[in-house]
């Protein structure tokens, strides 16, 4: 902090007494009082405040800004990003603790209210890559919804399962191939189906999404809506089926319905393509509260559709505000997330998944969704 110093001067002139002729000297007059200067009042230096430091993590720097360059930030309704928030502050941990105690007394404030207090009480900072690039990718990834049986059958026979009994956490346990064909992998997986389903590339997609609703249909013949959210993996990397069709020269089309195509044009192969991916996930059922609440994210709480963001944690920590700024041909988008989950393909700075939601439509947009983005977190001051 700087101060400026003030400083006054008097300056005081004399005056010349000689006497040019000769007269009678007179006694000299009262020496006539001068007053001394006021004093001039010096001014407090102002308060100046110190820059707000940029914040460096791993994959990423953050620049602090003002909230008038987050676009829209006027615009947006926070009611549904405040419930997805709080979800978020159920986990809160330093240094959001005392923040998400004051935020939690808002639920039923209006959006102004909402706003007026995340501008005094965070710091909004740009996310940029840590070479200073500030323009990243946007993604959208969905929950599927599967028809499955309770019971295996000719019509139900891709079996989803639980984790195994024995399985350690972190342990390499059996790839795809060898659940499908080792007779000592089926015997540490029998009973431990949690339903079937028709097709083993949907089976395999479920595995790739890590979670899904089902339409499960019981013995009776009555049908239940259930969710199969992530509970473990074998511990294999994931490995695409779509690659694989491009390096064996076999499809250009890598998109879900184009290797489900090649897939009907070669039934004797479909072991191959499914096996080139040796990672399984493991599942748990739970039972579906609500059309919006969606799956639990890497950070343990329930999605929600449209405000949920899957993120680099080196970049973003779970249960971070984020504003993002995106316009494609799919949508634009200007809006609070919250930075809920991660995925093995979401690397980098300036990188989001979206979660669009559960069923057909929000699988349509997840399908076609790939365009610029700009981030920024908010962050405790």
């Amino acid at each position: 902090m700087r101060y400026v110093d003030w400083w006054v001067q008097a300056i005081v002139g004399s005056v010349c007494l000689s006497a040019c002729a000769v007269k009678p000297v007179k006694a000299p007059a009262a020496p006539v009082a001068i007053a001394a200067p006021k004093p001039v009042p010096v001014a407090a230096p102002a308060s100046v405040t110190e820059p707000v430091p940029v914040i460096k993590r791993a994959s990423s720097r953050w620049v602090p800004v003002p909230w008038s360059e987050l676009p829209g930030w006027d615009a947006d309704s926070l009611a549904s990003a405040w419930s997805a928030w709080m979800a978020s502050c159920q986990r809160a941990v330093a240094p959001w603790a005392a923040a998400c105690g004051e935020a939690r007394n808002l639920a039923a404030s209006a959006d102004a209210d909402k706003r007026a207090w995340m501008q005094r009480r965070l710091q909004a900072y740009r996310v940029e890559s840590l070479q200073g690039e500030i323009q990243g990718l946007l993604t959208a990834y969905f929950e599927p919804v599967f028809q499955a049986s309770r019971n295996r059958s000719a019509d139900y026979p891709v079996p989803l399962y639980q984790p195994p009994a024995k399985m350690t956490k972190g342990q390499t346990w059996y790839s795809r191939e060898e659940i499908d064909t080792l007779p000592q992998a089926q015997a540490a997986l029998q009973g431990r189906a949690i339903a079937y389903m028709a097709d083993p590339l949907d089976a395999m997609a479920l595995h790739i999404q890590g979670s899904g609703r089902m339409e499960i249909r019981q013995a009776d013949g009555s049908v239940r809506q259930s969710r199969l959210a992530y509970a473990a993996n074998n511990g294999h990397p994931y490995q695409s089926v779509g690659t694989w069709l491009i390096e064996q020269g076999l499809s250009k089309d890598t998109s879900w319905p184009g290797i489900k195509a090649w897939a009907a044009r070669n039934p004797a192969r479909v072991n191959e393509l499914l096996w080139r991916n040796p990672r399984v996930v493991f599942f748990q059922e739970e039972a579906v509260t609500s059309d919006d609440v969606g799956p639990r994210g890497a950070q343990g709480v329930p999605l929600t559709a449209g405000r949920s963001i899957a993120v680099d944690p080196a970049s973003i920590p779970y249960g971070t505000p984020v504003w993002i700024s995106s316009s494609g041909a799919q949508t634009a988008l200007q809006k609070l997330v919250v930075a809920q989950d991660t995925g093995s393909a979401i690397t980098g700075a300036v990188r989001a998944d979206y979660f669009a939601g559960s069923g057909q439509a929000a699988g349509d947009l997840a399908g076609r969704l790939k365009q610029p983005l700009q981030m920024w977190v908010l962050w405790p001051q």
